[in-house]
């Protein structure tokens, strides 16, 4: 059966999650349900990451194998046909060779955390961003961000619910950077433990807030315990921006 990896964008406010659930809405079941009118039995699709439930996606990627050959094109076509009205949409798609696995064989994971620092309420922005009312320390935060580089143990930061089998984890990039009211943190990594983005961006927000130095946060991370974490982050301002891999199914795409 030919196997096709798929680039998707989606809005996760009204989902439960990218996986399937037995009772409530989610990505993959949107994309498995019209890949289902495509296909002559039931298709099932996996994504490079299960994203939470409110966290939305410009680059999540997905592979599923289909019963028969299709144009890439007319295929990322009729699936968006498919798929209307949900917020859901394949940007692009290519057939890949059996082996290539959307999860497995990703070797980095972008992420991207918006906050935006004023009282006013946010209005076109909302469910899309983290509103907070101030975050001033940016230096601060960029010095506290600098203790969590590299070869670590995550446990602070890890969902008490991880299924992840060990907490240790290299986190190659965490870059903050300010554009007028909004506050935008990079992460990368091959792989992050539950929550543990929300855990990192919630837990600066503290220091940029002027209620924890960049100290704490080092203290945080030694402790390895959960209770030492800062507030975990809502899901609205989270997107997963994009997944590297060693032979990518497809040419950069502008985020």
């Amino acid at each position: 059966m030919p196997r096709y990896a798929f680039l998707v964008e989606y809005d996760g406010s009204p989902f439960a999650g990218w996986q399937r659930q037995a009772s409530e809405p989610s990505v993959q079941e949107v994309i498995e349900t019209a890949l289902g009118k495509l296909n002559p039995e039931p298709v099932t699709i996996t994504g490079a990451g299960r994203t939470d439930a409110g966290v939305h996606a410009r680059g999540q990627v997905a592979h599923a194998d289909l019963a028969r050959d299709w144009e890439p094109f007319r295929l990322m076509q009729a699936v968006n046909a498919h798929m209307r009205p949900a917020p859901v949409a394949v940007i692009d798609c290519a057939p890949v060779s059996e082996d290539f696995h959307a999860r497995f064989s990703a070797i980095r994971r972008d992420y991207l955390y918006r906050v935006v620092a004023r009282r006013a309420p946010v209005t076109l922005e909302r469910g899309r961003v983290w509103q907070v009312p101030n975050l001033g320390a940016i230096e601060a935060m960029r010095e506290a961000a600098a203790h969590l580089i590299g070869y670590h143990d995550f446990t602070t930061f890890r969902a008490a619910q991880c299924q992840a089998k060990s907490p240790l984890k290299t986190l190659d990039k965490i870059h903050i950077t300010v554009n007028g009211e909004e506050v935008d943190f990079e992460l990368s990594a091959r792989s992050f433990l539950h929550n543990q983005v929300r855990s990192i961006v919630g837990t600066l927000e503290r220091v940029g807030a002027g209620s924890w130095t960049p100290e704490d946060v080092r203290k945080a991370l030694m402790a390895k315990d959960r209770s030492a974490c800062g507030p975990v982050a809502p899901p609205d301002g989270l997107y997963l921006m994009g997944v590297g891999y060693e032979d990518a199914p497809f040419p950069p795409h502008p985020s």
